[in-house]
């Protein structure tokens, strides 16, 4: 038998995830140059088919750019739901090879294989049958990456796409990494990358100059993990616990500039219908809202409070009102984000007041319960019957199960 590696970790990296469930679904878009907007009015790409990406369109690209590199490229609306549904089966199947797997995002999961080797052979040949399964369960290709640690194989996973597998054993993570630009690693932003530019420390070659106290007198432990990171030795574990929530929200990017009040407004209430409709969906309650306005000089808001904790959009949206009035002077508005600040587990006791608020509450259960079976919006408030072009959109911390399950 191959030698046992101390650990292993498998990066699954669905390629252009969007764009190949869209060609999957529908065969005469195979082969084709495709772009996914946020529903037919999206002006952005969300991502693209890789026959796209050979004309030099990418993600975040306007449709505008995106038709001049290509006459024939065609734009493909989302379906978050449809999306969502081939993740979620996707990532179950995962859990068949080990427990310990790692949502990292809609289309990325760890997995922790190192308990696995003597079942299922060395991890090259574990990567073999992740991509095969991957395919079964969903007919999509994906990239995989595999080293000793989390960064290392994220970045292996990048280095033949699509339909990749790049092993790094973990005795060759350093040299492999010793002229790779640290900014390619997950995790190494912009701040942290100018940094490490004004010390000399460039490539992740670079680090083992640079004494470890002081990227941890900086940043913290995130610092001594930077430091390890770059050679190799991240000590991060596959998280498989998603912890209870410390806010529960969502924001809306709007059409830009906006200025017309009763569309910020609409934006507002849909908001205010979501994060409502998705505290009750997890029977909490929160008494703290942050809301805010993306504006040209920053965020116009603030934090503004229910007299007792609830769970009603329509409460909300009273709070979006009586903000957009305090703090709107009619500048061009580009994005909206609401965010119960507080959320905690209902109770059962009645707070002071609170029983007002008992025909509200059956009157959501209700709602709720046909919109759970018929469609999100069966029943809705008459204002989000305007709702229009504001489509669903997944959020980056999406995981197909517990409270983050929304889109």
């Amino acid at each position: 038998m191959d030698k046992l590696w101390e650990r292993a970790i498998i990066l699954v990296d669905m390629n252009a995830f969007f764009a190949s469930v869209e060609q999957l679904d529908r065969p005469e878009l195979r082969g084709r140059p495709i772009g996914i907007t946020n529903g037919a009015e999206g002006t952005c790409i969300i991502t693209c088919s890789y026959e796209a990406r050979a004309f030099g369109i990418r993600t975040g690209m306007r449709l505008r750019e995106a038709r001049e590199r290509c006459a024939h490229f065609q734009v493909i609306p989302s379906r978050p739901g449809r999306y969502v549904a081939v993740s979620s089966a996707i990532m179950q199947a995962l859990h068949n090879i080990t427990p310990e797997v790692e949502v990292f995002s809609i289309d990325e999961a760890f997995l922790d294989v190192t308990g696995c080797q003597r079942l299922l052979g060395p991890p090259e040949q574990i990567a073999r049958l992740v991509k095969q399964t991957v395919y079964e369960v969903s007919g999509l290709y994906c990239s995989v990456g595999v080293s000793g640690d989390k960064t290392t194989a994220k970045w292996a996973a990048k280095q033949q796409k699509p339909d990749g597998l790049t092993v790094v054993p973990p005795w060759q993570a350093a040299e492999r990494l010793r002229e790779v630009a640290l900014t390619e690693l997950c995790g190494i932003a912009k701040g942290i990358g100018s940094f490490l530019a004004e010390r000399g420390i460039h490539r992740c070659g670079d680090m083992a100059r640079l004494p470890v106290g002081e990227l941890s007198r900086r940043f913290g432990n995130l610092g001594r993990r930077i430091w390890l990171m770059a050679q190799g030795m991240d000590p991060s574990p596959v998280e498989t616990r998603i912890a209870a929530p410390k806010s529960i929200g969502h924001g809306k990017v709007m059409p830009p500039a906006t200025t017309d009040r009763e569309v910020i407004l609409d934006f507002l209430d849909h908001m205010s219908f979501k994060v409502g409709a998705r505290l009750r969906r997890h029977q909490m309650v929160a008494r703290e809202f942050s809301i805010g306005l993306r504006a040209d000089t920053g965020w116009l808001g603030g934090q503004y409070m229910l007299s007792v904790p609830g769970n009603d959009g329509g409460q909300i949206f009273r709070l979006c009102r009586l903000m957009v009035e305090r703090h709107w002077r009619g500048e061009p508005v580009h994005q909206v984000q609401i965010t119960a600040s507080d959320p905690r587990p209902v109770d059962g006791q009645l707070e002071l007041f609170a029983a007002e608020e008992g025909a509200t509450g059956k009157g959501n259960a209700v709602m709720d319960a046909v919109n759970e079976r018929f469609g999100e919006y069966t029943l809705t408030p008459a204002r989000l019957l305007r709702r229009g072009g504001m489509h669903n959109v997944i959020a980056p911390a999406w995981r197909p199960t517990g409270h983050r399950k929304t889109v």
